[in-house]
């Protein structure tokens, strides 16, 4: 694998370069709205110099103008009529030149030009006053008009002439402040449409630019990607999976890269193992055929061997007899003893070689499961052990109703028969034997069971042999004081197991023997329903 495709590398993911992209973005962005929001500031305070000063500086200039040409014009009337109501303009002039000037020079402040403009008028009106209106209206008794001077109506018009020239020249400079505040506003205005330009250009321009990153960076690799995994979902597994694009974008490609070659490696194993099943399978096959024929070969022989080994031990027994019935006045004591031994030698032979037949036939002979009542199975069995229950003087407690299972009923009835069997055979000296049958349901992992316990009060059997007693031959005691061939726990345990239960000891119980095994709840079924028995405690079988 390339070095690019290694997670650990370090490098622009997709992430970062957005961010950087959007970082620049907003950097122009906000450069633009700080030189907006300044040049907005410039225009609002243009447009407060321009409406708030120059144009009412103009305005004020008009009225020291004009205030200076009535005291002219009020000069000169009372010059000519020596009437004191002419010269009411020129005093009237003189206030408003004061107040005028006064205004003027607030709203001018600042502007050097615009300040000598109003100092130099300001002298010249002091001069002509001082010169000319000054004099000239002294000169003037009330009621008395004079001749008029030319020559100082000369002198005066001339020095009014300057000041009408200093008139003009403040104009001009007040037209030039204001064109000069429009200017500034349209150059600003200029530049902010420029720079408002600019930050759409900007902005458009970076998203174009994460529209061709996005195609670049994201979407190409992604669809290379996905064309890969699709290869790889069609069934050619082995394709490998290239990284393209951002360390991020590689890190998942070589994560599904991976993904790929853990899937190949674990379908390789799968295929193996489905190999090697089909083989097991194969050869388990070939084992069961030849197991159930070689069952079949050992339940012909089982059949044959019962019974070409029981008929000569019924000979062997019926010429002992013979010879006891015949010969058994010549014989000693020992002579017949030896013959009661071959007998007994038989007999138990005959009886060990039908329990063999019967515990190999278990789930042999009939596989086939119906219901069955555990209740009508316990009582033929109970009808089998009836000499048995009377001679030992037993007594059976069993409830008012035992529940209906799927199994044999022969093998049902051969369980009983064990179990009570062995409850009574196994009897405490000097104690009548007490066999008590219980049944509850219980919660498994597999399943609901039924749980069928049947307890004594016999010699029980220690903990130490609660296996042992289930394996075949095996006996805890010697023939002598208990007979049997130690197949019947054997066979108990063959049939609850091939009905899917388990059979144990409960080791817990000392009083005796406490025999417990497990079936499981038919289908469909009511917890009990068997008939209704009446309450057997104290019942005799």
């Amino acid at each position: 694998m390339s070095q690019a495709a290694t997670p650990g590398r370090r490098g622009w993911t997709v992430s970062a370069i957005f961010n950087a992209v959007l970082a620049v973005m907003l950097v122009l962005v906000l450069a633009g709205a700080t030189i907006v929001a300044i040049l907005m500031s410039r225009t609002a305070s243009v447009t407060d110099e321009l409406v708030g000063e120059v144009q009412p500086a103009q305005a004020e200039a008009l009225r020291l103008q004009a205030a200076l040409v009535d005291q002219e014009t009020g000069a000169r009337g009372y010059t000519i009529t020596a009437d004191r109501q002419f010269l009411t303009p020129y005093t009237e002039g003189l206030a408003a030149e004061e107040a005028s000037a006064t205004h003027l020079m607030e709203l001018v402040e600042g502007r050097h030009r615009l300040v000598e403009d109003l100092e130099r008028i300001r002298q010249a009106a002091e001069r002509w006053r001082a010169e000319y209106a000054d004099p000239l209206i002294g000169g003037v008794t009330a009621g008395s008009p004079r001749q008029a001077d030319e020559r100082a109506a000369l002198r005066g018009k001339e020095a009014f002439d300057e000041i009408r020239a200093l008139f003009v020249r403040q104009n001009a400079d007040l037209a030039d402040a204001v064109d000069e505040g429009r200017d500034d506003l349209e150059q600003i205005r200029t530049i902010r449409s420029w720079v408002l330009s600019g930050v759409i250009i900007a902005f458009l321009a970076t998203a174009a630019l994460l529209v061709v990153l996005v195609r670049r960076l994201v979407t190409r690799p992604l669809e290379a990607l996905q064309d890969a995994s699709r290869t790889v979902a069609g069934g050619e597994f082995s394709h490998r999976i290239t990284p393209h694009g951002p360390t991020d974008v590689q890190a998942v490609a070589v994560a599904v890269e991976a993904m790929r070659t853990r899937v190949v490696e674990e379908l390789e194993t799968s295929l193996a193992q489905q190999d090697r099943l089909e083989q097991q399978k194969a050869e388990l096959d070939a084992q069961a055929l030849e197991l159930r024929r070689s069952n079949n070969e050992l339940e012909q022989f089982a059949y044959v061997a019962s019974h070409d080994l029981q008929e000569p031990l019924r000979k062997v027994a019926s010429f002992c007899q013979l010879l006891d019935k015949r010969y058994g006045d010549e014989l000693d004591e020992r002579g017949k003893q030896y013959i009661d031994f071959a007998v007994d030698g038989a007999k138990r032979m005959q009886v060990l070689i039908n329990d063999l037949l019967t515990f190999s036939r278990v789930g042999r002979v009939n596989d086939s499961l119906e219901p069955v009542s555990l209740d009508a199975t316990l009582d033929k069995a109970l009808a089998n052990l009836e000499a048995a229950i009377d001679d030992a003087g037993a007594e059976v407690v069993r409830p008012a109703a035992l529940p209906d299972v799927l199994g044999d009923p022969t093998l049902f009835g051969m369980l009983w028969q064990n179990l009570v069997g062995n409850a009574i055979k196994f009897q405490r000296p000097g104690q009548a034997p007490r066999v008590e049958v219980a049944v509850s349901r219980q919660a498994t992992d597999a399943g609901d069971v039924w749980q069928v316990s049947v307890t004594d009060n016999g010699i029980g059997i220690d903990a130490e042999f609660a296996d042992k007693v289930f394996v075949i031959f095996q006996r805890l005691h010697s023939r002598e004081a208990y007979s049997g061939t130690g197949i019947g726990l054997a066979l108990c345990k063959k049939i609850v197991e091939h009905h899917g239960g388990r059979i144990w000891i409960d080791t817990d119980h000392t009083d005796g023997t406490r025999f417990c095994f497990t079936v499981p709840v038919a289908p469909e079924t009511n917890p009990v329903t068997a008939s209704a028995r009446g309450t057997a405690e104290g019942d005799r079988a």
